[in-house]
């Protein structure tokens, strides 16, 4: 998924399709140890050509398995990702004009001639990780984990809690206080 810009300087004023099938899993578990395995990687996509720069459109698919949050059973993860990059030599990007720096700071300037579109694939894929995956029996359950001295107590629980300790502990030293209080609203 390299392209020389020698090449596609070739195709300036159009587009250079493809359609390729990359295995990135060495690499992936190398940036991510608990990716336990990845599919071969399905891509689709263009680089569009012109004086301004190159465009990169593409979808991604691919089967990630990864541990379950909660069990680390593996648990099978598809993706299917639309990525979009612009790319740039630092002549064109020091051409720009008009141009708002929100819009420069998505800009990938070249430092090669030549654009690698295995590094974006890679990033959108690790990016698009979730932080929680879990197996369907999990994602069915009501009833979390717990062992002899622990459990794992959801948020929702947690606020459940706090609420009721604040309403019904009153400290007995201020209670008539809040007697007092109450007199002085009616």
């Amino acid at each position: 998924m390299k392209w020389a810009l020698s090449e596609l300087n070739k195709f300036r004023g159009s587009q250079v399709d493809f359609e390729e099938t990359i295995d990135l899993n060495a690499s992936l578990e190398q940036r991510e140890p608990s990716i336990i395995d990845i599919s071969p990687i399905k891509v689709n996509g263009f680089l569009k050509v012109d004086e301004l720069g190159y465009y990169a459109h593409m979808t991604v698919e691919t089967i990630l398995t990864v541990p379950s949050s909660r069990s680390l059973e593996p648990v099978e993860l598809p993706l299917d990702l639309i990525i979009d990059e612009e790319y740039m030599t630092p002549r064109q990007y020091d051409a720009l004009k008009d141009v708002p720096e929100d819009d420069k700071n998505l800009i990938i300037v070249l430092e090669k001639d030549l654009i690698d579109l295995t590094e974006a694939i890679e990033d959108f894929i690790l990016l698009n990780l979730p932080l929680q995956v879990l197996t369907e029996e999990e994602k069915q359950s009501t009833e979390l984990p717990k062992g002899d001295f622990w459990q794992v107590v959801s948020e929702d629980d947690i606020i459940e809690e706090l609420e009721s300790e604040t309403q019904s502990t009153i400290d007995p030293r201020l209670a008539k206080l809040s007697d007092f209080f109450k007199e002085d609203e009616q």
